[in-house]
């Protein structure tokens, strides 16, 4: 079995292989239905617009010329706005054309950096943009449809020194972290990357995996484990200020269990990743960061895209607030298929999950107050589980084995909701300032039930299991100064405040002997002040350095830190960049553990852990990266990182708080422990670009901790490697009327599983547990092995056709495409022969979606 219970029992309870293999017809019927798509890939050489003609677009005269060949004339319009990179002033006469069209065919940006360029073809396109004393800039793969126009925020960066008689090649702007202040173990993830790669379940966190060091446990969760860090470290951002997780279903820890997001591709601009040795401006973070960015509206017309799918049945629409006015909006609700099935009476939904979630952007600029914008996160879910036995029951909360004589009902709701407001202004020419609010709200309630079951199999009366109730809110402001004295030296300043208020009870009661243990019950508030400066010099064009400082107050326990941060970017050639970096970082604990019951020595309840201090690393990074052209890089990067003063028992046990995912096992803690994480990582990449792609990454790393008994174990996530591979193909110019696309994606997976703590086994390997005294679990063994080596395969295809006023697409991703089972961790099972059951991949899981832009 998975961990993924609500999910994976909708499927193969409730759809069943048969409902399987009808979608799978739907599918392709659809896409022969449209221009036999499938015999045009074979007998139709034109795959794509680059291939016919190395160009991605023409200009209005030659449109004529074009539209003959390509989608009947079908086209749209490219827009946008160019800015100055660090100062974001608008840039006047920026020249923005389609690359390599013949006649060019482009724009110069007005005064206010807009440019426009109208009847572009459908397809993909290439923009280039040049402007005296800056740095050209390709951007690749803009994909142009039909029914939706193209706007983009685009930046150009200045030269640090004036250039000579020099030929200067473009690279493609691709992966490059949007944020100037970052120059390693970063990179920009676009939506267009999200919806091509195959296996995200269009699922814009999914999509980290693919990238080197980066990794989940493969049981359904949508976890992010970073170069073998807790993914309770991962630091979520929306527009530039910290939130809750964004996953259904986010447990105490912060992890994402229920394998389902409330983040929506359709609303997601270009959006950053930092897997190590952050920029100065960001805290209170040990593993990651995901910096996450909505776009704007379309604030010249109305347009919209309705999506049917397997998972949600979701509506996004976006338009002008008023005609004239360069205010948008941008809103979208999702909701449960299932459910909706089942409202209509098509559906048994029984134990199915229901979810459903919503997000909205506001832009309201000014002519001498800045730009405001208001935006919103909010998501609620739950589920119903009756009768729970056998492998069904584990993943319930507080249950380590499965016994006959027990049977459970498990019920869950969660919820979230995320809202704040944005204002950016000018002060100068060369500076300007960004103040950020919001307020965010996360919760999930847990009510387990369960019944003792006769050897007749007669029901007894049911008890409370487990019950938990756990909320926290949060309020947030930031303000941060940005300041460009010349084209060598930009300073960035600011401070970020949080309070935090918590409301928690968790109880457990194993059995109808045994009283309820009190796990936690508190209502505690806490709060933060972080303050950073950076400070960004480029002494001449190829080589960039920055240097900052974070620093720390948490005001509950009155700890504070000083945090040096370093990164240099030197190019050692027009095709090798180095890049190294180091940080110091820290961070809370969650808050469970600050106030969870602990019985002492005299059986009383007490909270040992309230004066817990901050759990800190330092970063090392060093990466050398090789451009062999425009569109291939290869990249070896290594990393360390030294982790102190972490949570520990107090008991010399093995226990750490790094290694937490859904227990519940509050012990007392000390800030004695300490991690080490190290490894190397290489990635070789071939943009999107001539109608094809590929990627592949490996990673070798180590990731360890110790404990009070003075002994080096792995962590839950040391996986030792990861592997890669990705690789996808589009086919343009299909059907009658060359007005459809194909493409095909996959994705290769290999990695090695999940530490665990073993079961008990005497010395000739055993069962040995002792269920009548709660023993399973060899602790002096846990975390010395994993069960299996995991892989898996996905697949992904996508059919797309363009009308005069709407575009059509069908998505179907099959993740796991093997039905791979490998195992990833075990537990004790009265229900089979050798009392061994095990926590296995998903499996086999497929996704189907439909859209219509309009």
């Amino acid at each position: 079995m998975s961990n993924l219970l609500p999910l994976e029992n909708l499927f193969n309870k409730r759809i069943g292989s048969k409902f399987f293999w009808i979608v799978v017809f739907i599918f392709l019927r659809t896409c022969l239905s449209h221009g036999s798509a499938f015999t045009n890939v074979l007998e139709d050489n034109k795959l794509s617009y680059l291939e016919l003609s190395d160009t991605s677009t023409i200009s209005s005269k030659a449109n004529q010329e074009a539209k003959g060949n390509t989608a009947k004339g079908l086209s749209q319009t490219i827009r946008g706005r160019v800015i100055d990179e660090e100062s974001k002033l608008p840039l006047f006469g920026v020249t923005v054309k389609i690359k390599d069209s013949s006649p060019p065919i482009g724009a110069t940006t007005n005064i206010d950096g807009n440019f426009r360029i109208e009847e572009v073809p459908v397809g993909r396109v290439n923009l280039q943009l040049s402007y005296i004393g800056y740095e050209e800039k390709i951007i690749p793969n803009i994909v142009v449809n039909s029914a939706k126009e193209v706007v983009l925020n685009l930046s150009l960066h200045e030269y640090s020194t004036k250039m000579g008689e020099v030929t200067v090649v473009a690279q493609m702007d691709k992966g490059t972290p949007i944020n100037d202040m970052a120059l390693l173990s970063a990179r920009s993830i676009s939506p267009e990357e999200s919806n091509r790669y195959a296996g995200p379940f269009n699922d814009p966190t999914r999509i980290m995996s693919n990238y080197a060091g980066i990794a989940t446990t493969q049981d359904g969760s949508n976890d992010i484990i970073v170069r073998g860090n807790s993914p309770k470290f991962i630091q979520w951002r929306l527009e530039g200020i910290q939130i809750s997780n964004p996953n259904h279903f986010a447990n105490q820890s912060g992890i994402g269990t229920g394998g389902i997001s409330a983040l929506n591709n359709n609303l997601l601009a270009t959006s950053d990743f930092y897997s190590s040795a952050f920029p100065a401006e960001y805290g209170d973070v040990l593993s990651g960061v995901y910096d996450i960015k909505l776009r704007s509206g379309n604030n010249e017309r109305f347009e919209g895209v309705f999506g049917l799918g397997i998972l949600g049945t979701d509506i996004t629409l976006e338009g002008p607030l008023k005609k004239g006015y360069a205010g948008s909006y941008l809103v979208n609700y999702r909701y449960s298929t299932i459910t909706l099935m089942s409202m209509l009476g098509l559906l048994n939904r029984s134990g199915a999950t229901n979810f459903q979630d919503g997000a909205f952007k506001i832009t309201l600029p000014s002519e001498k107050l800045g730009t405001f914008s208001i935006f919103g996160l909010g998501a609620y879910s739950g589920f119903d589980l009756e009768n729970m036995s056998g492998i069904d029951a584990i993943g319930s909360p507080g249950h380590i084995a499965q016994l006959n004589r027990l049977s459970k009902d498990h019920s869950t709701r969660s919820y979230l909701f995320n809202t704040g407001v944005n204002h950016w202004i000018n002060l100068s020419k060369n500076s300007y300032l960004n103040t950020s609010i919001i307020y965010s709200t996360d919760g999930i309630n847990d009510d387990v039930q369960a019944r003792s079951i006769s050897p007749t199999q007669a029901l007894g009366s049911a008890y409370r299991f487990f019950e938990g109730n756990l909320s926290k809110s949060s309020y947030r402001g930031a303000v941060s100064f940005h300041h460009k004295f010349n084209n060598q030296h930009k300073l960035q300043a600011g401070f970020k405040y949080a309070y935090f208020s918590y409301d928690y009870f968790q109880s457990l009661q194993r059995d109808t002997v045994s009283a309820p243990r009190l796990l936690a019950d508190f209502d505690e508030q806490m709060s933060t002040l972080r303050n950073f400066i950076s400070w960004k010099y480029q002494p001449f064009n190829k080589l960039t350095i920055i240097t900052g400082i974070h620093q720390m107050n948490d005001f509950y326990n009155q700890n504070r830190t000083i945090e040096p941060r370093f990164a240099m970017d030197w190019e050692l050639s027009p095709k090798i960049d180095l890049t190294l970096g180091y940080g110091k970082h820290s961070t809370l604990e969650n808050a469970h553990n600050y106030f969870a019951k602990v019985s002492n020595n005299n059986g009383a309840l007490t909270e040992p852990n309230r004066n817990m201090g901050l759990l800190k690393a330092d970063h090392y990074s060093l990466a050398i990266e090789k451009r062999f052209r425009s569109d291939l890089k290869a990249k070896l990067g290594l990393y360390y990182q030294w982790l102190y003063d972490l949570p520990v028992a107090a008991d010399s046990s093995y226990y750490a708080t790094i290694n937490e995912r859904i227990d519940y096992d509050y012990v007392s803690l000390v800030n004695e422990g300490q991690g080490r994480n190290y490894g190397v990582e290489l990635t070789i990449e071939k943009f999107f670009n001539n109608s094809y792609y590929f990627l592949i990454n490996m990673s070798l790393f180590q990731s360890e901790y110790k404990t009070l008994e003075d002994r080096w174990r792995n962590t839950a996530y040391n996986s030792d490697y990861i592997a890669n591979l990705l690789v996808g193909k589009e086919f343009l110019n299909l059907g009658r009327k060359k007005n459809q696309a194909l493409t095909i994606n996959l994705r290769v997976f290999m990695g090695g599983g999940r530490k665990i703590i073993p079961l008990r086994r005497n010395d000739q390997g055993q069962l040995n547990v002792d269920p009548a005294n709660d023993q399973y679990w060899d602790y002096d063994k846990a975390f010395e092995s994993s069960l299996d080596d995991l892989y898996q395969i996905d697949i992904s295809m996508s059919y797309k056709w363009n009308n005069l006023k709407t575009t059509q697409e069908f998505y179907f991703n099959i993740s796991n495409i093997t039905a791979a089972e490998g195992r990833i961790s075990e537990y004790y099972d009265e229900s089979e022969a050798d009392n061994i059951g095990y926590v296995t991949q998903i499996g086999l899981f497929p996704n189907l979606m439909y859209k219509v832009y309009f």
